[in-house]
């Protein structure tokens, strides 16, 4: 079983592909812990339209960073498996075994992305040239230039997580940061090809500048 933490704002137009996904890979018994930054437009709505799906919802209002959202989640999951997915990120592509698999040796496990603008799959490069086709372990970023994780699409263990949350404070890049503490401590996370979603393009969304 895994507890899928999905953070919203304001993502409406994707959210139910979000949804959708999840229950296609993982089935209606999985649970799915919506934790929202006072969205004032219909993703609420779209995602009730899942009433048979586990949803569970949260809303984070009062000093939000991601961080605090992230971790909100993890404390209300249930089960150990997380998979933590962004609002506008549809899975295609997920095996939970091989996920299982990796879990028992890293901390954590993220897939590749495809970006896509208003509907039409672009040319990776910025960010998005680090989703190769090939497996890296502890994967480091020349143009960030610094330990590179990503949490539209990324799996970890609820008791590493309780140990070792994300920073409160940042507001963004959380993941990054989180990379750096854990290989400091002398642990390990891993990207995979096997794990594969779309991830849509929002407007102002800070992934997308320059859609890079």
């Amino acid at each position: 079983m895994v507890s899928v933490v999905l953070r919203n704002r304001n993502e409406e137009q994707h959210i139910g592909l979000s949804i959708q996904s999840v229950i296609d890979s993982l089935g209606l018994g999985c649970e799915i812990i919506l934790v929202d930054n006072n969205s004032t437009d219909e993703s609420l709505q779209v995602a009730g339209l899942f009433d048979m799906a586990n949803i569970k919802y949260f809303n984070l209002s009062k000093n939000y960073t991601p961080g605090k959202a992230l971790n909100l989640g993890v404390e209300k999951a249930t089960n150990e498996t997380i998979l933590i997915l962004s609002a506008h990120a549809q899975i295609t592509k997920l095996n939970i075994n091989i996920v299982e698999e990796y879990l028992s040796v890293h901390k954590a496990v993220f897939g590749h992305q495809t970006p896509i603008y208003r509907g039409k799959k672009i040319s990776p490069r910025y960010i998005w040239s680090h989703f190769t086709e090939n497996e890296v372990v502890n994967m480091y970023s020349n143009i960030e230039n610094r330990l590179f994780l990503h949490n539209a699409f990324c799996f970890y263990n609820k008791s590493f997580l309780l140990d070792n949350p994300f920073d409160n404070n940042l507001s963004g890049k959380e993941d990054r940061y989180w990379a750096k503490d854990i290989v400091d401590q002398g642990f390990s996370y891993l990207y995979t090809n096997l794990l594969r979603v779309n991830h849509y393009w929002t407007p102002n969304g800070a992934t997308w500048k320059g859609l890079g």
